[in-house]
């Protein structure tokens, strides 16, 4: 089927060892690799160990300069197939049939930290496809945040660098929580908007499964006609949007930094497919300038109340790479890599990606025939006149190198446009040359104030103590100052809940829009900054949009377990029962159990049976499940409430917002908890913990199966952010 093309092609790149000899690079055969050849046992080594030297020449250069951004990946091998037919707005050939399937590459990624740092960071998540068609190679390069920081390519360079490591000491590292970046936000008040959304949980997925895609920038659809729509493009999770909280996710990068490597890895391994649709929104030409908001600028979303996502197809991820660094870290993506039917909008943060991905592929794969790498190669035909350079691997037959020929029957010959050759959109353009920004970028602080306005109030709360987090960490107090100017312009409410939490007296300073814009205005003249607040809000614009939120997003309407993974904590005499009658109900909605013992010994049950435990209380942790349950068994839980490691999993799950439940005796070990206050008078323990929202607790069950199901509708509501209590918890 169409979907094995790429996997086919990489078939004869693969090395099997199994069964063979070891060799060197050149096929010859090595009769002992424990020893370098020496003048003597204990004589010198010799120069003409050529094994010695290839060896270590080799390791050597086994390493190529990691990406400048996106250095930390993870990625898989999947398909991309077309559900409704895309011919009314493109000529790609892979978008006509419903049915056809186009094999895909897919890398996500952190931004920020280098390829040492943890996956958990609070940053943005590239997420790239490389599509592999007969027409050629299209990679969609995007993002889970659909804006960003900067509306000009000229500053890209100078956002990396602000977000960066401080460079005279190298600190913090895949985080953005210092005085270069916030100082950089302040006088750059077009990424007003990109703030909002790094500091929301967008920027903590709980999966890379679980997020959405978006190609970002603004592109353009070309059809048969010739006729061009403005698009950009969507990918939506199948199993919806869903978050860590910053806790949490502080936490796992100690725990586990590969967290979210790991899970995608373990779900394909498992046959879990992630799954996304493929949506586009369209703009016509002639409706380009009837906006509140320029289409053009990448600060800003087309609310899909106004332009709607359309569904064209899904994409499912089926295979692990086999081999990290020659697929995940040498496969080289590029906007600029279009197919016909496909082709650029005037988006100026685009324009300059166009040549920065390139430019970076050339340094990092040290050549221009990355292209001959196997997980870069197009599946389909290659035929051109470019030569030689480093590393080329084709072996070019004939004499004839140039083009027009007659010497070569004119071969390569063009194919022109009725041919299916790539032509560009003949837009015109009547303008002088100039450095400035169109006054259609102008607006910088209404969408922000929409994705504010967006939020439930667990979100929005989320978001002041992000901020408060990030900007108690910049040492300059002006710069805290100037930043509670910025979030003024945005929702007064929200500045000074921020400005509360870092030490800054809002009124004092003359907290409100007005006064705020006037020291703004005056610092960016005297810094520099060409940038200015721009038009004012757009009345037309929506107030609040649903997709903007992860709590009330449609995404998330259908709730499931699908992919969950729930521990069970347990030891010796353990009520088995409990454990398979949660098990049972888990397989059936899709989630996976993993049981928790002290020791990887076996347990001994109730009734005398054996079990095996996955994990220790040693090696595990509740932040690297969805959930927890305790089943019942008097010596069980007695002993796991003498084990300060098993209460605070209760604490720590039950802080973090996640289902808990327990069964006969396990009861107790959540009373032995602190999810409980016993300083509240007239209550007892039992009826507080039943009153806990997300808590699932009897003492003597009934019907186990009941319990399992309402544990199920607990885990499948995802978090529990009503819990007013979490916060008194230690954990």
């Amino acid at each position: 089927m169409a979907e094995n093309t790429k996997d086919k092609q990489l078939e004869p790149h693969r090395e099997h060892a199994k069964g063979h000899h070891l060799t060197t690079n050149q096929g010859i055969r090595v009769a002992d690799n424990q020893n370098s050849l020496k003048a003597g046992e204990r004589g010198p080594t010799l120069l003409e160990d050529f094994i010695l030297r290839e060896k270590i020449t080799h390791f050597d250069h086994e390493r190529i300069p990691e990406r400048v951004v996106h250095a930390r990946g993870s990625a898989a091998h999947g398909y991309f197939e077309v559900t409704e037919s895309m011919a009314k707005y493109t000529r790609a050939k892979f978008l006509q049939d419903p049915g056809t399937r186009t094999p895909v590459f897919v890398r996500f990624s952190t931004v920020a930290g280098s390829r040492g740092s943890a996956d958990t960071a609070r940053d943005v998540r590239g997420f790239a496809t490389k599509f592999y068609t007969d027409e050629g190679v299209w990679d969609l390069v995007g993002n889970n945040i659909p804006v960003f920081f900067i509306q000009d390519a000229i500053k890209f360079p100078d956002v990396v660098h602000a977000v960066k490591p401080e460079p005279h000491h190298e600190m913090p590292q895949a985080a953005s929580a210092h005085d270069n970046f916030y100082d950089f936000l302040w006088l750059t008040p077009e990424a007003a908007h990109m703030l909002m959304w790094v500091m929301s949980d967008r920027a903590i997925p709980r999966s890379y499964r679980m997020m959405e895609g978006f190609g970002v920038n603004t592109f353009r659809l070309i059809d048969a006609e010739g006729k061009a729509v403005l698009v950009k493009f969507h990918w939506k999770p199948v199993l919806g949007i869903h978050s860590l909280v910053w806790d949490e996710a502080q936490k796992l990068a100690g725990k586990d930094p590969d967290f979210h490597r790991r899970d995608l890895w373990e779900n394909i391994e498992q046959g879990n497919f992630p799954e996304w649709q493929f949506g586009v929104q369209v703009i016509e030409e002639a409706d380009e300038l009837k906006f509140d908001f320029d289409p053009l600028d990448p600060t800003k979303v087309w609310p899909e109340a106004l332009v709607p996502v359309q569904i064209f197809g899904k994409m499912v991820l089926n295979r692990n790479p086999d081999n990290f660094f020659a697929e995940t870290e040498q496969v080289a993506f590029c906007p600029a890599n279009v197919v016909p039917g496909i082709d650029f909008s005037n988006d100026p943060l685009l324009q300059g990606r166009l040549f920065s991905y390139l430019d970076t592929q050339l340094s990092r794969l040290g050549s221009p025939n990355f292209h001959e790498i196997p997980i870069n190669r197009p599946t389909a035909p290659l035929h051109n006149n470019n030569q030689d350079g480093h590393m080329r691997q084709t072996i070019k037959v004939g004499r004839v190198n140039y083009q027009p020929n007659s010497l070569g029957g004119g071969c390569p010959f063009q194919a022109g446009a009725r041919g299916g050759g790539f032509t560009s959109y003949p837009e015109r353009i009547e303008a002088s040359k100039v450095r400035a920004r169109s006054l259609s970028f102008g607006d910088h602080f209404t969408q922000a104030t929409l994705f504010w306005n967006s939020q439930t109030e667990p979100e929005k709360e989320h978001i002041v103590q992000a901020l408060r987090f990030e900007l108690a960490k910049v040492e300059t107090k002006e710069i805290r100052e100037r930043m509670i100017d910025i979030l003024l312009h945005i929702d007064q409410g929200l500045a000074h809940r921020v400005a509360y939490g870092i030490g800054v007296a809002v009124d004092a300073a003359g907290g409100d829009q007005a006064a705020a814009h006037a020291r703004l205005k005056a610092g960016w003249q005297r810094f520099g900054s060409t940038s200015e607040t721009g038009s004012p809000r757009n009345s037309s614009t929506p107030t609040t949009a649903l997709e903007l939120s992860i709590l009330v997003n449609p995404l998330n309407g259908k709730p499931s377990i699908a992919t969950r993974k729930i521990a069970i904590l347990a030891a010796d005499g353990v009520d088995a029962d409990h454990i398979d009658a949660i098990k049972a109900a888990l397989k059936k909605g899709g989630a996976t159990a993993e049981l928790i013992g002290p020791t990887l010994s076996p347990l001994t049950t109730a009734a005398g049976a054996a079990l095996q435990p996955d994990k220790t209380l040693l090696t595990s942790a509740s932040v690297l499940y969805d959930a927890v349950f305790v089943p019942g068994g008097s010596q069980s839980v007695a002993a796991l409430r003498a084990d300060g490691d098993a209460v605070h999993f209760i604490n720590e799950a039950f802080r973090h917002c996640k289902a808990v439940a327990a069964a006969g005796e396990g009861v107790d070990l959540l009373l032995a908890s602190s999810i409980t206050d016993p300083g509240t008078p007239g209550q007892q323990p039992e009826a507080m913990l039943a009153a806990l929202d997300g808590v699932v607790a009897e003492r003597a069950p009934a019907d186990l199966k009941d319990l399992a199901q309402r544990f199920v509708a607990a885990i499948a509501a995802d978090r529990h952010f009503g819990r007013l209590q979490k916060d008194r918890v230690p954990a």
